[in-house]
């Protein structure tokens, strides 16, 4: 077994923002994972607000390049297993290498990824595409530039409902709106039941992960459900979300990739909660990966190839928010020739 770094500058189609980032440039890692015959290609984004770069990914892995390129396992969950202790500081490394494992251990099987899983994609949800925070003009453009029948909207401004107001003179999509941590208990219960009068169908993470007494307030009295992302990022932590909110959205970069996301959802699923993953503004290596948990999921927000120019992969592709997954087994994923 080999494994192969590969690194890129994504190039955003508009600046994207949220309520505590903006960029234009996305640097990415993908990792492959080749036995000369089959390849397996998984992705992670570097990520300032975690502290995480390409350099320290890359750096946490050739700490396990012993273990992975000796190729003594037996499938991804095997070496989950005997690399975490090694990887566990860096779940965005641990993301890249598992969805690279996953997909060499399905196309080695002959079979697509959820076909490996026991699953069937017969009834998916569909994707919404993202707004980033801008002028409303600009938020407008972006929907009129991509006519969607799902938007997620990024909050976290002093306009916030009128932001919503304005965007619904120009769509009937349904709406999710996503504060990235920045709202009070009080705003977001004072809001809900205005922004479900204008279409949302629900909040993602109002409030900052650590003020677990207003979550209290807001899961009590919210007129929408509240679906937690910053509060939930391994696996401890969906349990600890159930009381606090209705669903939890699990990113794959967070929790170290599709082997820990199953055991999420369905530990989410046994108490109840919705079930929704999210992304990271980046190819269609890491978006592919993403797919094959679909049968799995209530929600699913996996338009980051979407928001860029220079995708250097194929895999997934979209109509007006279905899903329609790539030729070939495992994720479907592949680097462009001219990459490899």
């Amino acid at each position: 077994m080999r494994i192969t770094y590969h690194t890129f500058d994504l190039q955003l189609k508009h600046t994207f923002t949220i309520a505590h980032d903006s960029r234009d440039v996305q640097q990415t890692l993908v990792v492959q994972l080749s036995d000369g015959v089959h390849s397996g290609f998984g992705e992670a984004t570097a990520n300032p607000y975690y502290g995480i770069t390409i350099d320290n990914m890359i750096a946490t892995l050739d700490t396990v390049k012993g273990v992975v390129e000796k190729g003594d396992y037996s499938s991804a969950e095997v070496l989950w297993a005997l690399v975490h202790p090694f990887l566990k500081s860096n779940s965005f490394a641990h993301c890249a290498l598992d969805e690279a494992a996953q997909d060499y251990f399905a196309k080695k099987k002959g079979q697509k990824l959820y076909e490996s899983w026991g699953l069937s994609p017969d009834n998916i949800p569909m994707t919404n595409f993202t707004i980033g925070i801008d002028t409303v003009e600009k938020m407008v453009e972006k929907m009129r530039e991509l006519p969607w029948p799902i938007y997620k909207i990024k909050l976290g401004t002093e306009e916030d409902l009128r932001i919503v107001q304005e965007l619904r003179k120009n769509t009937d999509a349904l709406f999710r709106v996503d504060a990235n941590c920045g709202w009070t208990a009080e705003k977001t219960i004072e809001l809900a039941p205005q922004l479900a009068a204008l279409g949302v169908e629900f909040i993602e993470q109002p409030l900052p992960a650590d003020d677990i007494e207003g979550m209290r307030k807001v899961f009590a009295s919210s007129a929408l459900p509240v679906m937690a992302d910053e509060s939930c990022i391994i696996e401890e932590d969906v349990e600890k979300c159930h009381g606090l909110f209705h669903g939890v959205n699990i990113k794959l970069t967070k929790c170290g990739g599709p082997t820990a996301a199953l055991r999420m959802i369905a530990k989410a699923r046994s108490l109840g909660m919705k079930t929704m993953v999210g992304c990271m503004t980046e190819t269609s290596v890491g978006i592919s990966a993403i797919a094959h948990l679909l049968p799995l999921l209530d929600y699913v927000d996996m338009d980051g190839s979407l928001l860029i120019r220079n995708d250097p992969a194929t895999g997934v592709t979209f109509d007006f928010g279905k899903v329609i997954y790539a030729e070939g087994n495992g994720t479907g994923a592949a680097l462009k020739p001219e990459f490899l």
